[in-house]
C-alpha cells in the first residue's frame, strides 16, 4: 500500500512539474510573440517617423491627405533674419508655387516650438499659382543662434516641407 501512496505521489508531483514546466514554456512562448510584437509595433513607429522626417519627440503623426497628389516648389525652405534684439517678433514669408496639375492644399504647418507661429494659405492653389507661409517668431526666451524649423504638411510626394530660419539673438 505504501509502494502504491508512493508511485501516486510521485506521479503526481511529475505530473505538477511537467504541468509548470509546460506552462513555463507556454508562459514563455507568449512572452516572446509579446516581445516580437512589441519589437514589431516600434519599428513600425519608427520607420513611420523616419518616413515623415527627423522629429522631436513633440511632433504628432503627420496628417493624411485624401487629396490627389500635386508638386510644389519653392522660393525658398531657409532663411536668415540675421541680428535680431531680444525681445523682438519678427516674421518671414516663405513663397510655395503649385508646380502640378492638381490643386496644391496645405493642411498643416507645425512648428517645431511654441515661440514659431505659422499662417498659411488656406484655400486650395491653383496649379501654377502662388501661396505662401509666415512663421513668426518670438525671440524673448533666446540668446545667441538659434536654428527653427517648422514641418509642412500638403498633397505632395514628399510631405512634409521642412522650412528652417536662424537668427542671431542680441541682448
Amino acid at each position: 500500500m505504501k509502494k502504491t501512496l508512493s508511485i501516486i505521489a510521485l506521479s503526481i508531483i511529475g505530473f505538477g512539474l511537467v504541468s509548470c514546466k509546460k506552462e513555463n514554456k507556454e508562459t514563455q512562448a507568449a512572452d516572446a510573440v509579446t516581445t516580437d510584437s512589441t519589437a514589431t509595433t516600434t519599428n513600425t513607429t519608427s520607420a513611420d517617423s523616419s518616413a515623415v522626417a527627423p522629429v522631436s519627440s513633440e511632433t504628432a503623426a503627420a496628417p493624411v491627405s485624401n487629396q490627389p497628389l500635386t508638386t510644389i516648389a519653392l522660393a525658398e525652405s531657409n532663411f536668415d533674419f540675421g541680428k535680431v534684439k531680444k525681445g523682438d517678433k519678427v516674421q518671414h514669408v516663405y513663397e510655395v508655387t503649385n508646380t502640378g496639375t492638381n490643386p496644391l492644399v496645405i493642411s498643416e504647418v507645425k512648428p517645431g516650438c511654441g515661440c514659431t507661429v505659422p499662417d498659411f494659405t488656406k484655400e486650395p492653389i491653383l496649379p501654377g499659382k502662388k501661396g505662401k507661409i509666415t512663421l513668426h517668431f518670438d525671440s524673448t526666451n533666446f540668446d545667441g543662434a538659434v536654428n527653427k524649423y517648422a514641418d509642412v504638411f500638403a498633397n505632395v510626394e514628399k510631405a512634409p516641407i521642412k522650412l528652417t530660419f536662424t537668427a542671431n539673438i542680441q541682448p
